[in-house]
């Protein structure tokens, strides 16, 4: 059962700060169809981790049913952000019933912003479902919905040493080819991270793949290397 109290806290929180003029200004960076209120981010974060604490979840279902009310009753994209704010919960820290929320969050929510919010929400999972999660993140590398697929090649932007190379190197492989902006970022984005890591392996990556790497995604990649 969803949170009814954690909810109101929010939307009075974010609408008692709303800024008309920065929100209009950030519906049309982000060319959104859904109004924006013009409340910071790190406010937005502070508002949903204050109702949290103030109005404690009784279960980790009553969370997921909180989000998803958030998430699909919102007017305004702050509230979205609040929603996967509440994800990030330690309630629901490495919860595999919390899949089908990213999912929808992905699906529904098609906009880099709010892809990329789960993208840390989705490595956890990954670190702590490694068998499960696997099978799913190729599965997204070859979606129909380009956002699942930028989605699989995002989820281990946090992973740092525990990165799964195979895998890394699978769901980009599957999607060098794709024209799509977002892909193309997404794989130099994935790759300059790693590169913090292990410059060497990124390095023999691009290397390796020469051409079919996109110039965007290449430039992105070794951005931070003394390679070009």
């Amino acid at each position: 059962m969803a949170n009814d109290e954690v909810l109101a806290a929010i939307r009075a929180s974010l609408l008692a700060v709303a800024d008309p003029v920065r929100g209009s200004a950030a519906q049309a960076y982000l060319k959104s169809s859904m109004p924006s209120l013009g409340v910071r981010v790190p406010e937005v974060r502070r508002f949903a981790k204050a109702a949290a604490a103030n109005h404690p979840f009784e279960s980790a279902a009553d969370l997921r049913a909180t989000v998803l009310d958030l998430w699909r009753g919102a007017e305004y994209r702050e509230e979205r952000y609040a929603a996967i704010d509440l994800t990030g919960l330690r309630l629901v820290a490495g919860d595999f019933r919390m899949l089908p929320v990213y999912e929808e969050i992905i699906s529904s929510g098609a906009a880099w912003d709010l892809v990329d919010g789960v993208a840390h929400r989705i490595c956890a999972l990954l670190q702590a479902h490694r068998q499960e999660l696997t099978p799913v993140l190729l599965a997204w590398s070859v979606h129909d919905d380009f956002w699942f697929r930028r989605a699989s090649i995002t989820a281990q932007l946090a992973a740092k040493s525990n990165t799964d190379t195979a895998l890394l190197a699978r769901v980009i492989e599957a999607n060098m080819a794709d024209t799509e902006f977002f892909i193309r970022k997404a794989i130099g984005w994935a790759l300059r991270e790693y590169a913090k890591t292990d410059p060497a392996w990124v390095i023999n990556f691009v290397d390796r793949h020469g051409q079919s790497l996109s110039p965007l995604s290449r430039r992105e990649a070794v951005r931070n290397l003394r390679i070009r």
